[in-house]
């Protein structure tokens, strides 16, 4: 891996870790504040609002494309880490936690797809591989707070906040102090239009689809997956279940790797397809799977960690590859925002919906964005 691109990764993971950094302590806040256990809906979906309303205005202001993409990546990874530190504020109320968590999200919307575009200005070809590296680092990020909880089960859980806002400053330090890519096309002029070029040619309009289907799934998947395995009888023993939330979500990491490295012999779409394919078969088998004995159910739950999260970097690539040159920053950005917008909608219409049906047959429903992202791909074949 070249150095470049491994500083990168490096950062990538250590910034995203505040993604989940609130869901990692969840149970805590829930303790502690006295709230609702389907406070974690409202919790994810601030931090994803924050995302859709930052990476709005990033890519209406083609902020990543006018301006240093290094720069961008770093100051946001600071404000975002700050942001991130409010959590642990003594006393803090329910509306002040969801406030920290939008702006957390605000900011990251300076990170992760600034982070792609900088990849895709150091890496003109074999760009499915880089990408696959990047996204496994995010999805590696997202799955690490539950982790470092796990490990800090006998300490205050405000270190999982320091230790995710420590992180980040590292990251954005990295990215500072790294060199604008080679292939990087700055567009010093702002166009108000710039964010839908890219949606006038059917081939980005295919991938981006493609990408809305799959987000319906992924964020729901990742947000409800303690939810899931604490409602599985045969897991009701284990105290621990952060530790197998991280194995559950990281493992995606090495599967978008694998998928990267996969798409340069088998080409972006058809490894995307599989996966998404894949992905919506688990969401379908589920009632099969989720009251099974352990090995069974957690042999389900890893391989649907990795096929959910796989095709990521794949529709990234699809996206970037097909978006304006000189606009390709502000069309990842705003292909994210609305991938993103779709995430709240799912999580709060799981959320809703948990309450009228059978638990068992909840995520069936998650299929329905996949299914459409596979009629999307379907219709990039035939183009």
């Amino acid at each position: 891996m070249k150095k470049s691109l491994l500083t990168i990764v490096v950062a990538q993971f250590f910034c995203t870790s505040l993604w989940f950094a609130g869901n990692a302590i969840l149970s805590d806040l829930i303790k502690s504040l006295n709230l609702q256990a389907s406070f974690m809906a409202n919790l994810t979906s601030s931090v994803q609002f924050g995302f859709i309303v930052g990476t709005f205005l990033f890519a209406f202001l083609s902020i990543s494309d006018r301006f240093s993409p290094s720069k961008v990546f770093a100051f946001s990874a600071l404000i975002a880490a700050i942001f991130n530190l409010g959590m642990a504020i003594n006393g803090i109320t329910e509306f002040h936690l969801l406030a920290f968590r939008f702006f957390t999200g605000f900011f990251l919307a300076g990170i992760y797809p600034v982070g792609m575009k900088i990849a895709s200005d150091y890496e003109e070809k074999g760009l499915g591989k880089s990408l696959g590296f990047l996204v496994g680092a995010l999805v590696l990020g997202t799955a690490f707070p539950h982790l470092l909880k796990s490990f800090t089960t006998q300490f205050p859980w405000q270190n999982v906040i320091y230790g995710t806002s420590f992180l980040a400053v590292i990251g954005g330090s990295l990215i500072y102090f790294l060199p604008d890519g080679p292939f990087r096309k700055p567009n010093p002029k702002l166009k108000w239009n710039a964010f839908f070029e890219g949606f006038k040619t059917k081939k980005f309009r295919s991938a981006a689809f493609g990408y809305f289907g799959h987000m319906w799934e992924l964020y729901a998947f990742w947000a409800f997956v303690p939810f899931i395995l604490t409602n599985n009888h045969s897991l009701q023993k284990i105290q621990n279940i952060a530790i197998l939330s991280f194995f559950i979500i990281g493992i995606g990491c090495l599967a978008c790797i694998f998928s990267g490295l996969l798409s340069q012999k088998y080409g972006a779409k058809r490894v995307a397809f599989i996966c998404l394919l894949l992905s919506t078969v688990c969401c379908l088998t589920s009632p099969a799977f989720l009251q099974q004995s352990p090995i069974v159910f957690m042999l389900f739950m890893l391989f649907w960690g990795m096929v959910v999260v796989a095709d990521s970097p794949l529709f990234s690539t699809l996206v970037a590859q097909n978006a304006p040159q000189q606009n390709r920053g502000t069309a990842l950005t705003i292909v994210n925002c609305i991938g993103f917008s779709i995430t709240i909608i799912s999580i709060q219409f799981l959320q809703t919906i948990s309450l009228q049906i059978n638990i068992q047959y909840l995520y069936m429903l998650l299929a329905l964005g996949p299914i459409l992202g596979l009629y999307a791909l379907l219709q990039k074949q035939q183009a």
